[in-house]
């Protein structure tokens, strides 16, 4: 099960800067950014609402309600990744887009984890933790200046 994780990841990571490369020639086509985000949010919006539809249906529940505000913003978020993402590939390119968005996720992702932020269990940071944020940093600077 878990080579199929991993497969399922590696695939998740791999769409990532296809999509940042077909948002941004998007961009050419309508130019703007914004309109070029917006796009491919209601384009993934129909295609996730017709999923959610046919696959268990949508039952809306007063837990919804009852939720804490910021557990809406996970689409704002989103919505800003997708812009930067166009904004930054004609500029810098893909690699140099994808290692520092890489980068902002370590530091983001070991932050959460240590501190146990938004209701994630605690993972102490540790030296071998920290040796992989420097070792991603060390290739970001080597993409960056190669």
């Amino acid at each position: 099960m878990i080579i199929i994780l991993i497969l399922f990841s590696l695939l998740a990571g791999m769409a990532l800067p296809t999509q940042f490369s077909i948002n941004a020639q998007l961009r050419g086509v309508v130019e703007s950014p914004i309109l070029a985000s917006t796009i491919s949010f209601v384009v993934g919006s129909i295609a996730l609402l017709i999923v959610s539809i046919f696959g268990n249906g949508v039952h809306i529940k007063k837990e919804w309600l009852q939720a804490p505000w910021w557990i809406w913003t996970g689409g704002l978020l989103g919505a800003f990744y997708v812009v930067a993402t166009v904004i930054l590939i004609p500029r810098i390119g893909a690699v140099a887009t994808v290692s520092y968005i890489l980068l902002g996720q370590m530091i983001a992702s070991v932050l959460i984890d240590h501190f146990g932020l938004i209701g994630v269990a605690t993972h102490n940071l540790n030296i071998p933790r920290l040796l992989g944020v420097l070792l991603v940093i060390c290739g970001v600077i080597i993409v960056q200046k190669f």
